[in-house]
């Protein structure tokens, strides 16, 4: 019973923390992060059904909260309710429920310090999470503030799953029992990917939440806009440039990364052909990198589904939580070799002993 409810709860945990960051996505893509302009409250109220009235009301009360859209904007029930349950999904559900998982994880006696170590780090990280929150709404959401409350939220997400992996080790489960000699001969090649695709991540975050910066390579169509970059393979930047032209920097890191992950695919089909086995480690590489090249193409149709009414944003999600998913699971690999190599460690002290 205990077991059974220590599965279910991290469960819970990880599909809560899914959807808090699919919100977080969806209330970018509507413009709608300075919906509830102050924190934790939402114009000064428990709700999310504020009036247009209620709202001019409330800016002329508190005219120091006013942002960069101004006083006379008006934010529809809607875009004040994905601000809402977002945060009522991440304070009121998620945080006592990481709470609870590390007051039953930390005091089980079947494990040791990395479990007391990953339960106390996400406690320290929703609550991290919770005041990167506050920052981003206080700082009317510039992009460096949106990058680091996605940073801290996947850094979450990883601790989560470093929790589920100590469990399912526990239970001998063999979703990353990994080959000792692949996990050695890969560990830092894929480290490195990790963080290349890292970068991408937070490059794209940084286009999307830059006025202006989603229209740098122009509305012109296949291929002038996609995949060239008004009409230009290569483009000069400045220094100043950066954040104007932050999607061509995104599409040459994006295509850096690429590269480099089919090559390091192929490199392991090599592999496979002479052993004429493919190994679970490989078939985490793989589906992380055809992930990636999926939301390649995503990307691009995104660009060129531009009309005059605007781009079709829900692609704009997808493409966010596709990018989100594929570093996820290679940063979830690199983790897996770390736990295996731990494991392998361990072992060889006892032995010597």
């Amino acid at each position: 019973m205990k077991k059974l409810l220590q599965d279910r709860l991290i469960v819970v945990i990880v599909i809560t923390t899914i959807l808090v960051i699919t919100l977080g996505g969806t209330i970018r893509i509507y413009d709608a992060g300075e919906s509830c302009p102050d924190w934790p409250l939402c114009f000064g109220t428990f709700g999310f059904d504020i009036s247009e009235e209620e709202q001019g009301d409330w800016w002329e009360e508190n005219p120091d909260e006013i942002d960069s859209r101004g006083s006379s904007h008006r934010y529809t029930t809607f875009e004040i309710f994905t601000e809402w349950i977002h945060r009522f999904l991440a304070g009121v559900i998620l945080a006592p429920l990481v709470i609870l998982n590390w007051f039953i994880l930390s005091r089980d006696e079947r494990y040791d310090k990395n479990m007391a170590n990953a339960t106390r780090l996400s406690v320290l990280l929703i609550i991290w999470q919770g005041a990167v929150g506050m920052l981003t709404v206080k700082m009317d959401n510039e992009h460096w503030s949106v990058i680091l409350h996605l940073g801290s939220a996947l850094a979450f997400m990883l601790t989560l799953i470093w929790i589920w992996a100590l469990i399912s080790r526990k239970k001998e489960t063999d979703w990353i029992s990994f080959n000792p000699k692949l996990s050695q001969k890969w560990k830092n090649k894929l480290l490195i990917m990790t963080g290349l695709m890292l970068l991408t991540l937070f490059s794209g975050t940084l286009v999307s939440t830059s006025p202006g910066a989603n229209y740098g390579c122009g509305i012109d169509g296949f291929y002038q806009s996609w995949p060239l970059c008004q009409g230009e393979l290569i483009s000069n930047v400045t220094i100043e440039e950066i954040v104007a032209k932050s999607q061509i920097i995104h599409r040459w890191l994006v295509a850096l990364v690429g590269i480099l992950m089919i090559g390091v695919c192929w490199i392991m089909w090599k592999n496979i052909e002479k052993q004429e086995r493919m190994g679970l480690l490989v078939k985490w590489v793989f589906t992380a990198t055809s992930i990636y090249l999926l939301n390649i193409a995503l990307g691009g149709l995104y660009v060129l589904s531009w009309t005059i009414d605007g781009y079709l944003e829900i692609l704009s999600l997808i493409h966010l939580l596709l990018a989100s998913t594929s570093f996820i699971i290679l940063a979830t690999t690199c983790m897996g070799i770390s736990i295996v190599l731990q494991d392998i460690e361990k072992e060889q002290l006892i032995l010597e002993d």
